[in-house]
């Protein structure tokens, strides 16, 4: 599952160099030279030390690390990552591992929040300036999304000291600028790791991405080192009590062991800010990808420096036969909802229809969403539905909202959205093409409670199985294209949730069953 990396006697050379100011080498003055008339943008100061200076080498290297790495097999849709900050020689092959996660997949804005080495202030410092600078190039600040962070709470501050000399954000710039190409980023140094400090934090991150709404797709990222300076023995014990909270995400739990002293981390703060915010955000699953030590590297295991990497997702759950939906802001399964949905007219489902579409053609122009003026107490009922798209007879996208928290209408056209221009296993739908797609919509009901599995009726019901963070979910109509019985249908349940088939059977695990109306433009005489 993982490995370590740390500080051997070299290690601690490269960091204390890495903290000189002024230490890139040549492409700096050029980086900054392109920045001209970009503002107050903040220069590289540990380019040269943590990692090359020179432009082409770097891009080279980090190349390389993500080669290492391999094709990532983490499924879901990443809301957050976990990545070390220690030279790129000991750490890199390791963060390679989280950022792997991201090859094929679109950012708007990248929030990466790290710890303050250098500087002591209370909160945490929301940067303020119009820019970030690697060698790579700039990358713009998200000035946004970052003044709605810091409006969030009095002590969300722009503390320039704390970013003019901290490498533990830099050195995840370039990872970013290679993986992801074009992106805007919000960078937060925290002052004040204490709970009270990093709950205050997610909760500002969390509300801030939320107003944003679902046209911008931002990511989180934590920089944090674990264990310092132990025997690799010693420092792989230590590490385990981290990877085990961040793997059970588990940020109060890690909180916890951090403050007792069980296990050590000098990103903590961020780590569990990251984890909190994500879980607002949707995450429900999380994966320790890689875990290493310095000694990895130096081979001197007497003092090393642990170093993991982790990828926070939302659940990818299976809408139809042949593709996936994603869980956006779903909690887990319900048992009930506030009006009890009894079925859509037809003027209902048009309605719905054109308002799928309409929200996709606007969301595409950068235009806000379409308002829905048809007096209907269907509509305006808490729903879950998935909306799914077909271009050519082929799945282009599908993304659902299982549980009802918001009305009907509400959800259709936020889905319709998603699953256009957020679905991880496609390109977003152009302009061009938004003509030849098919929309069908399924609304779910209200999800029942399953205590005894013989109230399960084929062909009406579609299941959720969950156990801790693994959940999986299948429409009711799958069960009928492949033909499967009562058990097989809760066997692959159980598989699309990443757990055994039969473990259904087993006391812990919940499931729900719900049924769905189905409709497309075709069907409702709006398709061509």
């Amino acid at each position: 599952m993982k490995s370590i990396r740390t500080f051997s006697l070299l290690a601690l050379v490269a960091l204390l160099a890495s903290l000189v100011p002024g230490c890139a080498e040549g492409g700096d003055e050029q980086v900054m030279n392109d920045a001209k008339g970009t503002g107050d943008v903040r220069r590289p100061v540990v380019a040269g030390a943590f990692y090359p200076g020179d432009a082409a080498t770097l891009a080279r290297d980090v190349d390389g690390y993500l080669a290492s790495a391999g094709a990532s097999t983490v499924t879901g849709d990443v809301v957050a990552i976990v990545s070390p900050h220690a030279g790129y020689v000991y750490s890199g092959p390791v963060a390679a591992h989280s950022y792997a996660a991201l090859a094929g997949r679109r950012f708007d804005t990248v929030i990466v929040v790290a710890p303050s080495h250098r500087v002591a202030f209370p909160g945490a410092s929301v940067f303020g300036g119009h820019g970030y600078a690697t060698p790579l190039g700039v990358v713009p600040v998200d000035r946004e999304l970052a003044d709605a962070i810091r409006d969030a709470d009095g002590s969300f501050v722009y503390e320039p000291r704390a970013h003019e000399a901290e490498h533990s954000l830099e050195v995840q710039v370039p990872f970013l600028q290679r993986t992801l190409g074009e992106f805007e980023i919000v960078p937060i140094v925290m002052g004040d790791q204490a709970a009270p400090a990093a709950r205050a934090l997610a909760a500002g991150i969390a509300a801030a991405v939320e107003r944003a709404g679902a046209t911008k797709r931002v990511l989180l990222v934590a920089s944090t080192d674990l264990s310092h300076f132990h025997d690799d023995e010693t420092a792989r014990r230590i590490d385990a009590r981290v990877l085990e909270a961040v793997g059970d995400l588990d940020p109060e739990g890690l909180l916890r062991s951090l403050a007792s002293g069980e296990c050590e981390a000098c990103g903590g703060g961020p780590t569990a800010t990251v984890m909190m915010a994500a879980r607002e955000l949707g995450a429900d699953s999380a994966e320790v990808v890689s875990y290493g030590t310095s000694g990895d590297t130096s081979g001197d295991k007497s003092r090393v420096v642990g170093y993991m990497a982790a990828v926070l997702t939302r659940t990818t759950l299976d809408g139809d036969a042949g593709g996936g939906a994603r869980a956006e802001g779903e909690r887990g399964a319900g048992t009930e909802a506030p009006v009890p949905y009894e079925g859509l007219s037809h003027d209902e489902k048009v309605e719905l229809l054109r308002l799928a579409r309409l929200a996709i053609e606007r969301a595409i122009a950068g235009e806000p969403p379409p308002t829905s003026e048809l007096p209907s107490s269907a509509l305006d009922t808490p729903c879950g539905a998935f909306v799914t798209l077909n271009k050519q007879g082929r799945l282009r996208g599908c993304i659902g909202h299982i549980v009802g928290d918001v009305p009907l209408r509400r959800t259709v056209g936020g889905m319709a959205v998603e699953a256009a221009l957020r679905d991880p296993r496609f390109p977003p739908v152009s302009a061009e093409e938004i003509g030849e797609i098919e929309l069908e919509i399924s609304v779910l009901s209200p999800l029942i409670e399953v205590t005894d599995v013989s109230e399960i009726e084929v062909g009406r019901d579609g299941l959720i199985i969950q156990e801790g963070a693994r959940r999986g979910l299948l429409l009711p109509q799958v069960a009928t294209e492949y033909g499967w019985d009562r058990e097989s249908f809760l066997d692959h349940t159980c598989r699309k949730a990443g757990l055994p088939a039969g473990r259904w059977r087993e006391p812990g695990v919940h499931i729900a069953r719900f049924t769905a109306e189905v409709f497309g433009e075709r069907d409702v005489g709006v398709g061509g």
